[in-house]
């Protein structure tokens, strides 16, 4: 039996006299203005490499922008929780704790970034909690250890050709130069790349010491169609049987010319053979957790 509201006169309960007094003053009431919250904690506006254009025009993402705070204790929690470490999903864990929103109030779905949007987070994730310094270890050409030292700030986003997007799609058509055949598809995204690395990690349950098969997995989950067949166990095959190795090579290309991402490569020098050389960012140990 449900407890009797304390401000009932006694156990009596109200007639409907009562009642309807008590909405009409309740109505009637001066209403006392709430006062916006104000963050206790710093944040900045990153720049999205894709600048939003690959997002549905309703999704906050699309409008190229997301506010993330600072990295406090808590945060450091995340990074040196060994259950997040061992499952693999440390990283994701942090900038999920990092990311307020779009810088309008508006709440930002983590697993519709893009994975070039992903990237601009790691660097902006790093940099808000241990600066832009960064010790990187490299292995040159001739094989020697040197170490370099890396102005995070200093990375650009990469040129992208955005006549081949159509604004707030993620569907692209590409005509592979050798078989003829139309392909759609997509720019990858957080919740792909989750699907793709559970998949991996039932096929190489499966097939213990057999290939690696990263690359066709990811072309599967890239293509949406062929010929405009969207059946997924057609792509399968298309991909493990008859994508020609220069289709394949093609097509990569022409995903690396509208596919938004930061340019994160690290120009370096050989002292042996007094040559430049260049490489991708390293993520090292140390990348999140400095001094380790």
């Amino acid at each position: 039996m449900p407890k009797v509201n304390n401000e009932y006169p006694g156990t009596k309960p109200p007639t409907d006299e009562e009642i309807k007094k008590r909405a009409i003053d309740q109505y009637n009431a001066p209403k006392v203005p709430t006062e916006k919250k104000e963050s206790k904690f710093p944040t900045e506006i990153i720049d999205l490499p894709s600048k939003g254009l690959l997002y549905p025009k309703d999704n906050p993402l699309s409008q190229g922008q997301i506010e993330m705070k600072y990295m406090t204790a808590k945060e450091e929690d995340i990074l040196t929780s060994q259950s997040y470490i061992k499952q693999g999903t440390v990283l994701d864990k942090l900038f999920r704790a990092l990311i307020i929103g779009n810088g309008n109030d508006q709440r930002i779905n983590y697993n519709d970034l893009i994975m070039g949007d992903k990237n601009a987070i790691m660097v902006a994730a790093r940099v808000l909690g241990y600066g832009k310094d960064y010790e990187a270890h490299i292995t040159t050409p001739s094989g020697n250890k040197i170490i370099e030292q890396i102005d995070l700030t200093t990375f650009q986003d990469k040129e992208f050709d955005e006549s081949m997007i159509t604004p707030n799609s993620n569907e692209f058509e590409f005509k592979l130069p050798t078989s003829k055949r139309v392909l759609k598809f997509k720019i990858l995204c957080t919740r792909d790349q989750t699907n793709i690395e559970a998949e991996l990690k039932g096929l190489k349950k499966i097939n213990k010491g057999g290939l690696d098969s990263t690359l066709t997995t990811r072309l599967m989950h890239s293509i949406l169609a062929i010929d405009g067949d969207e059946n997924r166990s057609t792509i399968r095959n298309f991909v493990n049987q008859e994508f020609l190795a220069r289709d394949s090579r093609a097509f990569r290309e022409h995903l690396s010319k509208v596919q938004p991402d930061v340019d994160l490569k690290v120009k370096c020098w050989d002292d042996e053979t007094d040559e430049p050389f260049e490489v991708d960012l390293p993520i090292g140990v140390n990348f999140f957790w400095p001094g380790v």
